[in-house]
């Protein structure tokens, strides 16, 4: 698409198109981790409250990721053709609803509805990474696009420690556990309201306008044009490639956000709010490791191309396999949490480098792009999470053959090429768009 895109991240900006779209893309995204990944520090209260077996918390660990498959491809579909604006702003309106009314599950079974429909808004990592790449410039965009992913995860890490105490305030105002678990999710349900509503007034699909408006205007391709842009994406074997790529490192991150409060609860023996505080540690490394896979990305791609950016993440992928392996080889708890700390800094740091190079597959169908790489996330949660449900497992085993299968995945990096065209183009686009952009007016 011929348009405008910014060269530059001014974090302290909320006045230009790009960076109103930035912030609150993060924004969003950050809350939708509270709706999704809400329950989950709360879940030794309700594995008590509805009697469940391990298999049955393995099922609900699994429901929590499989529908996002699903909703990620049909998302990027639709970001094709309508554009981030009205996408994210349906899906957080509607995500909003099974989010608050999980609080009526009486049993196993709605429980898992619940469960199951929730995840739904996980497709929310793809607008964000869709409406940033739309935003900014190739020497900027895996910057960009791991920012605002990165700052979103890091919700995954607030929720493990805030939910608990969210829980611990219904209670000091004398409300019983059952009750205080299902009172504590209506409050980021009512987040992602608040979200769509501010999605909707404050953002526009690109720099030059929304893409409804520039289709009329003649200025992109028209609405039909948006048709097949998802068997392109899926002939290409890069886009498979990433595919399971990102399911080896945001799919780990999917799983660590659903166990690790219970693992260091049932492993060390420690009380829900300390296990949740551990556990947390691991979603707020986000904060800045899935910006540093961005930045060394960009600074790679700068220096030696596409191929500079893949390397990078074959490289990030093995080494999170290395810790992960190591990790579940840990029994002390001072020397399990500083292995957690390194091994999330590699995870984020995959996931950042990953869709860094998202935007330079297929510019004309980058929504089913994302959409497919950002599906193999939860592909790999799923796949994960069937580990995590066996009785003949430990976790300590699973997270051991989790960790080696990370491993081996980091050979696919192989796989991902680009053309002498392919990287003569990125050259050019990024050139092109540092000689036009705007000189930054004095103050």
């Amino acid at each position: 698409m011929e348009i405008n895109k910014a060269t530059r991240i001014d974090l302290l900006s909320f006045s230009s198109p790009q960076m109103r779209a930035f912030h609150l893309t993060w924004a969003a995204f950050f809350l939708c981790f509270f709706g999704w990944f809400g329950i989950a520090p709360m879940m030794a209260i309700v594995r008590d409250e509805l009697q469940l077996t391990k298999a049955q918390i393995g099922n609900i660990i699994i429901a929590s990721v499989a529908i996002t498959v699903v909703a990620r491809l049909l998302i990027g579909s639709l970001l094709d053709r309508y554009g981030p604006r009205k996408v994210y702003t349906l899906l957080l309106a509607v995500g909003a609803i099974p989010v608050m009314g999980i609080g009526l599950a009486e049993s196993y079974e709605t429980f898992l509805l619940f469960r199951l429909a929730i995840g739904a808004i996980g497709a929310s990592f793809v607008v964000t990474q869709y409406h940033t790449s739309l935003m900014f410039a190739p020497n900027c965009v895996g910057t960009a696009n791991a920012t605002t992913a990165g700052w979103g995860n890091m919700g995954g890490g607030v929720t493990q420690m805030a939910m608990p105490l969210v829980m611990a305030v219904f209670i000091a105002f004398g409300f019983s556990d059952a009750a205080s678990w299902r009172l504590a999710m209506v409050v980021p349900g009512v987040g992602l309201l608040t979200a769509a509503w501010l999605y909707y007034r404050l953002t526009q699909d690109t720099i030059d306008g929304n893409l409804e408006d520039l289709r009329r205007q003649g200025k992109i391709p028209g609405h039909l044009s948006a048709k097949g842009t998802f068997l392109d994406a899926a002939k290409d074997r890069r886009v498979w490639a990433l595919f399971v790529i990102y399911g080896a490192c945001f799919g780990v991150e999917l799983t660590f956000h659903n166990i690790a409060a219970l693992y260091f609860a049932d492993h060390f023996q420690l009380d829900l709010k300390t296990a949740g505080l551990i556990a947390g540690l691991f979603g707020v490394m986000a904060l800045f490791a899935r910006t540093l896979g961005g930045y060394c990305a960009d600074r790679a791609g700068i220096r030696w191309g596409l191929r500079g950016r893949v390397a990078l993440l074959g490289a990030g992928l093995a080494l999170e396999g290395i810790t992960l392996v190591a990790f579940a080889q840990m029994n002390g708890l001072v020397i399990a949490v500083a292995t957690l700390i390194v091994f999330g800094l590699f995870v984020q740091l995959s996931c950042g480098a990953t869709f860094a190079i998202v935007p330079f597959v297929n510019n004309r169908a980058l929504g089913s792009v994302a959409g497919i790489v950002g599906a193999g996330g939860n592909v790999g949660a799923v796949a994960a999470g069937f580990l995590f449900r066996s009785e003949a497992l430990t976790t300590q085993t699973a997270l051991t053959y989790l960790g080696v299968g990370v491993l081996a995945s980091s050979s696919l990096a192989l796989l991902v090429r680009f053309s002498t065209a392919e990287e003569a183009g990125a050259k050019n686009e990024l050139e092109e768009r540092l000689r036009s952009a705007a000189p930054v007016p004095a103050e």
